[in-house]
Formats: structure tokens, sequence, C-alpha cells
């Protein structure tokens, strides 16, 4: 390793040692190295930063955010919760099945772990503590569940993902069905043996028919949501970036006209904090994308492939140890900086070991979803910890049951593209 590209590395892992906000630690470590290490004038480090805004692929990123606060703000999250609720309560812990479901159905519209944590755990937690469930289950089921929010498309990391690679974003979003229904079927069948001799949490009856007709007209419209999301991009009807902008006309209608849950007084406020936390999430690309561009003048994906594929031979080995970097990558760097920045690197390294960068661009998504829920970094651990008055330390150990789940799809999907890639294919999208 040049000595250029050691200090380049002393000086990002310096910065995000002193607890320098992670966009910050990015541009700053790009314009060191701009000034000591090219010979390019820094107008270019701010061109690449301007380009980095400029880009109509983030537009459904935007959209999407703003929906999801919509749903938030009004009650298309709590009818949601309702229908999950109805379809698995009288089972055996089937308030926390319910919980996993409600995250999946949130996630199939938000795109955004975070905001899944914010929208579900606020009201799932009480919920489930009240009826009885156990504290570390509960905690650790609401903290890690939300991962479904960038699992199950649409997905803010698929949409950066393929904006870097020019991977289909419709075939994409597909591969991300299945491993977000085996995440939820392995939770629910770990909640059934962990609660399936429980006497002291009541369960509810079995609703009958009349019962399950009545929530779900009633969280109808709640439900069309998603459907109108995918049913539009996957028959062609509009593009993602238009599916977006659908949905948040769709979701103001249902919430101002319908429901009657927001007033329009509440659109302002609802339309300026999404426009906070999109400008949190443009800044976070504008430094990644300037650290991108230093990585790809000095060839550092170049180099890192020739020593890969040096010391590596099988394409077993190679996915093995791309999901453990993948993994402590994902303890300390969030998912957008992530992909923008290792995506470039590992994806000239794909086509020698013969994988499809669909499978990777899932792969990516789903490693770096799970650190969210790891420390010492987790965004996920804090705010959970927050709802429910607990450290670090405890919320980490009541994560890690679920970890495993999510790992052990990880790996199962990592070995087996062909289950998670014959969606896409059979609907004419390839990697």
């Amino acid at each position: 390793m040049d000595y250029s590209h050691l200090i380049i590395l002393l000086i990002l892992l310096g910065t995000m040692a002193a607890y320098v906000p992670v966009f910050m630690c990015l541009f700053f470590t790009a314009v060191l190295s701009f000034i000591f290490f090219t010979d390019l004038s820094p107008l270019f480090l701010v061109q690449t930063l301007l380009r980095s805004l400029d880009n109509f692929a983030l537009v459904v990123v935007l959209f999407f955010i703003l929906c999801g606060n919509i749903m938030t703000a009004g009650t298309i999250v709590e009818k949601l919760i309702k229908v999950a609720n109805s379809l698995v309560s009288w089972l055996p812990g089937g308030l926390g099945m319910a919980g996993v479901l409600a995250c999946g159905l949130f996630g199939a519209i938000s795109g955004s772990t975070v905001a899944t944590v914010v929208a579900l755990g606020g009201f799932m937690i009480p919920a489930l503590l009240d009826n009885g469930y156990d504290e570390k289950y509960t905690i650790g089921l609401m903290t890690t569940s939300p991962n479904l929010g960038v699992i199950i498309p649409p997905s803010i990391g698929m949409i950066l993902y393929s904006m870097i690679s020019n991977v289909s974003l419709e075939g994409l979003f597909l591969t991300g069905f299945l491993p977000g229904i085996l995440i939820m079927v392995g939770v629910c069948i770990y909640t059934y043996f962990f609660y399936r001799k429980d006497a002291v949490i009541v369960r509810k009856h079995i609703p009958s028919f009349r019962e399950i007709i009545s929530v779900l007209k009633e969280g109808f419209w709640s439900l069309m949501l998603p459907v109108i999301i995918f049913g539009g991009i996957f028959s062609g009807m509009f593009t993602a970036n238009e599916a977006a902008v659908v949905a948040c006309v769709y979701a103001f209608i249902v919430e101002l006209f319908i429901h009657k849950s927001m007033k329009i007084r509440d659109v302002k406020k609802v339309t300026v904090s999404s426009a906070v936390t999109s400008a949190t999430l443009l800044i976070i690309v504008a430094g990644a994308t300037c650290f991108g561009r230093l990585l790809t003048l000095e060839d550092i994906p170049g180099k890192i492939t020739e020593a890969v594929l040096t010391s590596i031979q099988s394409p077993l080995v190679f996915l093995l140890a791309i999901n453990i970097l993948l993994l402590i990558v994902g303890m300390f760097m969030d998912i957008i900086s992530a992909t923008l920045i290792l995506g470039p690197v590992f994806l000239p390294m794909l086509a020698p070991f013969h994988i499809d960068p669909m499978h990777f661009g899932l792969i990516l998504t789903v490693n770096l979803a799970i650190g969210y829920c790891t420390p010492p970094m987790g965004v996920s651990l804090y705010i959970t910890g927050a709802m429910a008055n607990r450290d670090l330390i405890y919320v980490s150990r009541a994560v890690l049951p679920f970890i495993a789940i999510q790992i052990g799809i990880l790996l199962l999907m990592t070995y087996l593209p062909s289950a998670v890639l014959w969606l896409p294919r059979m609907m004419g999208f390839h990697g």
C-alpha cells in the first residue's frame, strides 16, 4: 500500500474515532487528500459535490421519505398494525408477530429503517410490554424488524446502489421480496416457540370472518398504498420516480380527506420535516461522492481488486469475505455512505467471480441493514434504547437472537442466488 493511501485511511478513521459526523469525515478526508496527494484543483471537488446533488435518481428517495412522514403523521400506520394484528394475534406471541408484519407493511412504503423504528417502535414497544411480553424480546424485536424497511422495496439503499451500478432498479426491488418474507417468517417461528408455553400472555380469540372483513375494510385505503406503488411500477404504468410522487399524493389524499387524520395546516409541517431529513441525506451523498471520486482518481478500487484476485480464487470464499467485511463496516457506517463508497470498490470484482451485480446489490443492502442493529454506531439501538429507557449494552444483547435469524437468511440468499434472482429474471430484468 502506498504511504498516501495509508494516510488517507488514517485521516478517515481518526475523524470517525473523534465522533465527527460521517459526511464531514468523508468530505474532510477528500479535501485534504486532494490538496496534498493530487495535482488537481480543489475546484474539481466542488464540481463533484454539485453534480452529486444534481442527480434525478435522488428524487425517488426524497419522495419516499415524504411518504413515510405522511404515514407517520396520520393514521395509516395505526391501521396497518390493526390489519397485521387481526391476522396473527390469536397465535402464541401473536402481538409480536403482528409487530414484525407491520414493519414489513410499513417498509413496503417508506423505504427507510429509521422511519420504521420511529413510526412503529413508539407504538408497539409500550403495547407489547403492557400485554406482558418479555422486555428483552420486545426491544430486540422492535429494534431489528424495522430492517425490513430497507430490505423490502422500495429501499433507499437499493435506489443508491442502482444509481452507481446502473443495475435495473425495478429488478433490484424484486430481489428484496423473498429475503424480507423469509425474515418475517423466521421471526414469527421464533416467536411461536418462545411463547407457545407461556401462560401469562392471554391470547386473543380467533377472529371471525366478519371481524377480519371489518378490519380489512377499515385498513383498505392503507393497504392500497403498497399495491399502487408496486402495481404501478411492475405493470409499467409508471417508473419508480413517478411511483414515489404518486404515493405521496395518494397518502396526502387518504389522510386529509378519507381518514381525516391530518389538517391542511399539518401539510407544511410534514413537508418541512421531510425536507430537513432529505437535506441530511443529500449532505451524506455529497460527502460520500467526493470521497468516492478520490478513491477513483487514486485507482484504489483497481488495486484492491488486484489484491483480492491474487489471494482469493473461490467465489464461495469471496462471498464469505464480503459478508464479513460488510457486517463490520455496517457497525461504523450508515447504509448511504457505505453503499456509495464501497459499491464502486466491489463492482469491478464481481465479473471475475461470475457474481450477478443484482445479486450483490441485495447482499450489500441486507448486510448494511443489519448494521442498523449492531454496536457501536447502530442507529436503531439508540432509538429503541431511548424509547425503552435502556442502555446500549442491554439493547445490544436483546437483538442477538433476531440478528442471528437475519444473518441466517443472509447466508442462505448469498449461496443460493437463483432463489432471489428467479423473480426479476422471470419479469425480464437482468443485472
